[in-house]
C-alpha cells in the first residue's frame, strides 16, 4: 500500500502532542535526576559517589537499547514501540518514587531507561510519518523546541517540587503525564511492519560493544588505571568488529552499516556527533568558569547558562522551516560556526565581565546550534529509505549520546590534566576543545553539499 504523506492537520497535532509530552517527561527526568543527587545521597544514607549510579544507570540503559528498540520499530511498527517504551518508562518512574534504597531506585533508574530507548529511538521516525515530506523540518523544529524547553526549565521544575516535597515527587511527576500520553497513543499514525526478524545475536553484541565503551569512557573521567581502560577499550574494539562484521551480511542491520556507504549519511552522523561533543564539553565546563574564574554565585550561574537554551528553543522552529526550503549542509555549516564564534567568545571573556557580555555570547551559541540541530536532523531521517526510519531515528538519538558521553569524559580528563593550573585552566581547555569541535562539524557539514 503506498504509504500517506503525513497525517490530516487535526490528528497530525493531537500525535504531536503525545509525542511531546513523552519527550518533554524524558527530558525533563534526565535533567531532575540530576538535581536530586544531593538529597538522594543524604536520604538513603549512601556517598554522593555512590549515588551518581541513579544518573548512570539511565544512561547506560538508554545507550545499550536505542539501536536494537530501534530495529523492533521497524519490524513491528513505531507507534506499538512508542507505546510499549511509554508504558515501561512511566512503571518505572512508578518505581523510582517508592524505591526504599539505592539498588532498588539504580534497578528502576535502569529499567525506565529501557522505557526512554523505547521512546527516544522511534520518536523522530514517527514525526517522518505525522509531518508531510514538505513540512518536515517544521515537525523536526517543534520537536527540538520541546526538548530545549525542557531543559531550560528542567533545574527550575526540579528545584521548585524539592522545595515543597521530597525527591521522589520528582519521578513521581511522570506517573501522570505517561499516563496522559499513553491514553493519546491512538492518534499516531500506524505504520506497516517489515516482518523481518529481530536478531538476538545482534542484540547482544551491541549491548557488549556500547556497555564496553562508555566503560571505558567512565574509566577515563575516573581516572581508572591506565591498563582496565585499555582492556575495556580493545575488549569494545573487538566486540565491535564482530558485530559490525555480522551487520554486513544481514538484510535489515541493526546498525545500519550498508547506509553509511551514503556519504550523506555518514556526513551527517559525523556532524551530529562533533556537534554534541562541542555542547557538552561547554555544558560540563562553563559553570566551572563561571563560579571559579568570574566568582559567580551558584543562582547567577543558572542564569547566566540560560539564555543558550532559551534560544535553541526560540530559533529552532524557525530552523526547522528553513530546512524545508534549503539544504542542511547550508543551515549546519552556517549554524556550526555561530556556534563556534559563540564558544571562542566565552573563550576571550574579559576578567570581570557584566553579565550583559556573557549572556549575548551564550545566546549566540544557542542560535547556532539550533541552526544546525534541526536541519540535520531532517537530512539524517530523509536520507534513508522510508520503511527504515526506525534505523534513522536510532542511529540519531545514539550519535547525540555518544557525543555527550564522549565530552564530558572529554573534559574530565582535560581537567585532570590541567589540575595544577586551577579549574580557570581545565574550563578555557574544555572550550579550546568545544570550539574545535564545533569547527569540524561545520566542515563535515559543508561537505555535504558536494553530495
Amino acid at each position: 500500500m503506498e504509504p500517506v504523506d503525513g497525517l490530516p492537520p487535526a490528528q497530525r497535532w493531537r500525535a504531536l502532542v503525545t509525542l511531546g509530552i513523552a519527550v518533554g517527561a524524558s527530558v525533563l527526568d534526565s535533567a531532575v535526576a540530576n538535581i536530586a543527587l544531593p538529597s538522594i545521597a543524604a536520604d538513603l544514607q549512601v556517598t554522593p559517589s555512590a549515588s551518581i549510579w541513579v544518573v548512570n544507570a539511565y544512561q547506560m540503559a538508554v545507550i545499550v537499547a536505542l539501536l536494537p528498540c530501534a530495529s523492533l520499530g521497524d519490524i513491528h511498527g513505531y507507534r506499538r514501540v512508542y507505546a510499549w517504551g511509554l508504558g515501561v518508562f512511566t512503571v518505572a518512574s512508578l518505581g523510582c518514587a517508592l524505591a526504599p534504597s539505592l539498588p532498588v531506585l539504580t534497578l528502576a533508574r535502569a529499567v525506565q531507561g529501557l522505557g526512554g530507548a523505547g521512546i527516544m529511538s522511534v520518536n523522530t521516525a514517527l514525526i517522518r510519518f505525522i509531518f508531510p515530506r514538505a513540512q518536515l523540518g517544521r515537525g523536526m523544529g517543534i520537536n527540538a523546541l520541546i526538548v530545549a524547553t525542557s531543559l531550560a526549565i528542567g533545574p527550575s521544575v526540579a528545584a521548585g517540587i524539592l522545595s515543597v516535597a521530597h525527591w521522589p515527587w520528582l519521578f513521581a511527576v511522570n506517573v501522570p503525564l505517561g499516563g496522559l500520553a499513553l491514553a493519546l497513543v491512538g492518534a499516531l499514525p500506524y505504520t506497516e511492519p517489515s516482518g523481518h526478524r529481530f536478531d538476538m545475536a545482534s542484540a547482544a553484541l551491541n549491548a557488549a560493544t556500547f556497555s564496553l565503551f562508555i566503560a571505558a569512557i567512565d574509566g577515563v573521567a575516573q581516572r581508572e588505571p591506565a591498563g582496565v581502560v585499555a582492556l575495556q577499550f580493545a575488549g569494545a574494539a573487538a566486540v565491535g568488529f564482530v558485530f559490525v562484521r555480522r551487520q554486513r551480511v544481514l538484510a535489515a542491520p541493526m546498525l545500519p552499516v550498508d547506509l553509511f556507504r551514503r556519504p550523506v549519511f555518514a556526513l551527517t552522523v559525523a556532524t551530529s556527533v562533533c556537534s554534541f561533543i562541542a555542547q557538552t564539553s561547554a555544558f560540563v565546563a562553563l559553570p566551572f568558569l563561571f563560579e571559579a574564574a568570574l566568582g559567580r554565585s551558584q543562582v547567577a550561574t543558572g542564569l547566566l547558562m540560560t539564555p543558550w537554551p532559551v534560544m535553541v528553543a526560540l530559533v529552532a522552529p524557525l530552523a526547522g522551516r528553513l530546512s524545508d526550503r534549503f539544504p542542511a549542509g547550508i543551515l549546519g555549516s552556517i549554524g556550526l560556526a555561530v556556534l563556534s564564534a559563540g564558544l571562542l567568545g566565552l573563550l576571550l571573556l574579559p576578567a570581570d565581565p557584566p553579565g550583559w557580555q556573557v549572556g549575548w555570547r551564550m545566546a549566540l551559541c544557542g542560535v547556532g546550534f539550533a541552526l544546525f540541530q534541526s536541519p540535520n536532523n531532517r537530512l539524517m531521517l530523509t536520507s534513508v529509505p522510508r520503511e527504515r526510519s526506525g534505523a534513522g531515528s536510532g542511529m540519531l538519538s545514539t550519535a547525540r549520546l555518544l557525543g555527550q558521553t564522549t565530552g564530558a569524559a572529554l573534559v574530565s580528563v582535560l581537567f585532570g590534566l590541567t589540575e595544577a593550573g586551577g579549574v580557570a585552566q581545565g574550563a578555557n581547555a574544555a572550550l579550546i576543545l568545544a570550539t574545535a569541535c564545533s569547527a569540524l562539524g561545520a566542515l563535515c557539514s559543508s561537505l555535504r553539499l558536494r553530495r
